[in-house]
């Protein structure tokens, strides 16, 4: 091929690039009609697990919870009720390892509270919770914000509030028997997480892990602090003091017993007050 060919070659192919190319014809999209149905209430299933920290659910034996969910801008009591039902599987619950994710309170039956509301937009509700109803001297209340969605619902563990204490009762002296001035007398308290569950030696809720003492008290005054002993028998913590003398407590004593776990924050007391008799007055011994 000579020069010449090759230069209406190169010509050939310019005019080619330069010759505009017809416009494409591009369709319009389509727009899809409004969905009639997205400002329709949509039911909206939710569920409350109310837990003792570290521990079980809140069941019947224990009275149960109290749930209440509010429209956190209005102030309006959107639902409220009582969580009834079972602790849970101990084993479960307490014993067998889990993935993150893994369900902890819903991989077998336990108490819940379960509602399902009618809602047409999100909104931001405060979930709250107390009990246990059965013991109100020990019950504690709990409570969180969160969002709720139209249609979304919350299952499974569903959202779960924790209360955080113990139940702690005076078991003798029983609560306003009067105690004769300097006998020798026996405190024992029992002692239990707030779904129930006792805590003991060696057991799922250890007490040798938990700061367990009893107090003496006169007036506001601790008299005596004691170190208090499990009794396997009586499935309970005791230790003896002395009762002081009328002139010193006019107005009579008050037991107290404390149970503290540092390491998770469950605390709880129970205390008694007891009138004291002069020594003279004890009953005589048959």
């Amino acid at each position: 091929m000579n020069h010449v060919s090759i230069r209406l070659c190169l010509l050939s192919l310019l005019l080619i690039l330069l010759i505009p190319l017809p416009c494409l014809a591009i369709p319009a999209e389509t727009v899809s009609p409004p969905n009639p149905h997205l400002n329709e209430p949509k039911p909206t299933t939710i569920l409350v697990r109310v837990v003792a920290h570290g521990s079980m659910v809140l069941g019947k034996d224990m009275g149960g919870a109290r749930v209440t969910i509010t429209d956190a801008a209005s102030g309006k009591i959107l639902a409220a009720g009582l969580q009834q039902g079972d602790a849970g599987d101990q084993n479960q619950i307490m014993r067998t390892p889990r993935m993150m994710g893994e369900p902890i309170y819903s991989s077998r039956p336990s108490a819940a509270f379960t509602t399902t509301l009618s809602l047409t937009h999100p909104i931001l509700v405060e979930i709250a919770a107390e009990g246990p109803l059965a013991y109100p001297a020990s019950s504690q209340r709990a409570a969180t914000t969160v969002w709720l969605v139209p249609g979304q619902d919350m299952t499974g563990d569903g959202l779960v509030l924790h209360l955080f204490g113990y139940i702690v009762q005076i078991e003798h002296p029983k609560s306003g028997e009067s105690l004769i001035a300097k006998d020798d007398v026996v405190l024992r308290a029992s002692v239990r997480t707030l779904s129930g569950a006792l805590v003991r030696p060696h057991g799922d809720w250890d007490s040798r892990k938990v700061q367990i003492y009893g107090e003496v008290l006169i007036g506001n005054r601790v008299l005596e602090r004691l170190q208090l002993f499990y009794n396997e028998t009586r499935a309970g913590f005791e230790a003896p003091f002395f009762v002081p003398l009328p002139k010193d407590a006019p107005d009579g004593i008050t037991l107290r017993v404390v149970a503290a776990d540092p390491a998770n924050g469950n605390i709880g007391l129970g205390s008694a007050k007891f009138p004291v008799l002069a020594e003279q007055l004890k009953p005589p011994t048959r």
